[in-house]
């Protein structure tokens, strides 16, 4: 599991997120303006970059311009987590922009609101369905004649709001964390927006927890690894290692896009993606995931069941996960410009640490302490972080790693580890092992914060690429006659309804 929808100019729009009850707003409060596209990153002046950051940002820049162009309609989905919940919006698949916002429940003839003044007769004379699955659809086929296909979805105001009301303050920080490790800070910090809304103790259904939202059993797993203790709720205990993943991922496919994909759907459902995406003929990984992601959402609208070995439980959330992340982005830059923002200061302690001495010592109060630590309930425990607006020498080493330029060390480990050369075939080779180990020596090796923290999600991916049956099952895909002649039979009947139409 990818633009911030202004309500009534910016001003109300950050107002809203960051303070107001989407609940106590009247249903017009909704309406949005239409967006400017997603806007180009310029690159940090080149004296402030690390080596590796300038690497990065040419990916993170060929990522856009790919998004762009296959995926127009991510700016839709600025939309989703900045409208009260409670509505149904519409927008134009070919772009993007906001067309109809309706509320779940009353009169959407009456009720509608309008972006294009244009529109505002389609349902006039139009009597609607009364189930809402079926009045979306209705709508959608009076729509389409008229701007062409288009794109529906609740709204999730809730999701976002009363954190970003909370933790907006942090943004700063957490993104210094993220570009420590290589990722663009929009990137990692929309990625959390669309998993937990910024909320330390978000938990799925599925048993996935926290800020970036990895299963406990994952979690639990590099807790092992790590020599200190991750507790998950914190979002600043989660975000190195929610950053490093994404990190590592990124070098293996050469662009966010798949490696946010892997993080959802996992790493055999984006690798069948690709595979996919590089028989019709994609440039590279990024055109290849791209392609044959829409590829597989294609052939499930004419029968999963005919096609489900090309895709298997790659589904509709999978194709759109990458594109609502980088919808996001343009959220995440808002939110950091509309709220103050806050230091926090990491500590390590040796000691367990109780509630009542950090209230009495800080003189904060407890709901101070808990958003600055979420996961505190009764005492931090020993060999674990506690966070704070300023450092506090007693309650342990000062482990905030954000606050100080990178060591030469780790910037050049960091600068020749995103420089690998991409390729997942490559990276499951068993020869390839060795290189990845070098890499988590050479980081643990730093003696930094950060490059433990590397060292520590490497130790975890090579452990999944060694024991994951995954390399055999990608390459069984590749070379399956079987798989091919229905990856032609499938691509025939596209081709077939295409020039039907």
């Amino acid at each position: 599991m990818r633009n911030l929808a202004v309500l009534l100019g910016l001003v109300s729009a950050l107002a809203f997120v960051l303070s107001s009850s989407p609940a106590s707003l009247p249903f017009a409060a909704a309406r949005a303006q239409t967006q400017p596209p997603l806007p180009a990153v310029e690159a940090p002046p080149r004296s402030a970059l690390l080596p590796a950051q300038e690497h990065v940002h040419a990916r993170y820049q060929a990522d856009i311009a790919a998004v762009q162009r296959f995926r127009p309609t991510h700016h839709f989905w600025r939309h989703i987590f900045t409208i009260p919940d409670g509505s149904i919006i519409f927008g134009s698949a070919e772009d993007g922009r906001l067309l109809a916002t309706f509320p779940t429940q009353g009169n959407w003839a009456r009720e509608g609101v309008w972006e294009d003044a244009a529109l505002e007769d389609t349902l006039e004379g139009i009597r609607l369905q009364s189930r809402l699955t079926r009045r979306r659809d209705q709508v959608e086929a009076l729509l389409t004649p008229i701007v062409g296909e288009v794109v529906h979805n609740p709204t999730r105001g809730r999701f976002l709001s009363p954190h970003a009301a909370r933790y907006g303050g942090f943004l700063d920080q957490w993104g210094l964390i993220y570009e420590r490790f290589g990722v663009p800070a929009e990137i990692g910090l929309a990625q959390a927006v669309v998993e937990s809304g910024l909320n330390g103790r978000a938990r799925s259904g599925a048993d996935a927890r926290g800020f970036c939202q990895f299963l406990r059993r994952n979690w639990n797993h590099l807790d092992r690894l790590a020599p200190n203790v991750i507790e998950v709720y914190n979002q600043t205990t989660q975000a190195p290692y929610c950053a490093a993943y994404l990190s590592i991922l990124a070098t293996m496919y050469g662009s966010f896009i798949p490696a946010l994909s892997e993080h959802h759907a996992g790493g055999v459902n984006v690798g069948r993606t690709v595979i996919n995406g590089e028989r019709l003929g994609g440039a590279d990984t990024r055109e290849q995931y791209l392609m044959g992601s829409e590829f597989v959402r294609d052939l499930r609208n004419i029968s999963i069941r005919r096609y489900r070995e090309l895709f298997r439980t790659y589904g509709p959330r999978s194709f759109l996960y990458s594109e609502m992340v980088f919808g996001n982005t343009v959220n995440v830059q808002q939110l950091r410009v509309g709220a103050v923002q806050t230091p926090i200061f990491a500590m390590r302690t040796t000691r367990n640490l109780p509630l009542s001495e950090l209230r009495r010592k800080t003189g904060l109060s407890t709901t101070e302490l808990k958003r600055f630590n979420p996961a505190l309930v009764k005492q931090v425990p020993a060999r674990a972080n506690v966070y704070l607006p300023e450092y506090v020498e007693e309650f342990g080493e000062d482990v905030s790693f954000w606050h100080r330029p990178a060591t030469p060390s780790f910037a050049a480990a960091l600068n020749d580890f995103v420089r690998l050369e991409a390729g997942v075939e490559r990276w499951h080779e068993a020869s390839f092992e060795a290189t990845l180990r070098e890499f988590q020596e050479r980081f643990q090796e730093t003696g930094t914060e950060e490059g433990t923290v590397m060292a520590t999600t490497l130790r975890y991916v090579i452990g999944d690429l060694r024991t994951s049956r995954r390399a055999a099952i990608l390459s069984e895909f590749r070379t399956n006659g079987r798989i091919l002649d229905l990856f032609r039979r499938g691509l025939q009947e596209l081709r077939a309804g295409a020039s039907d139409d």
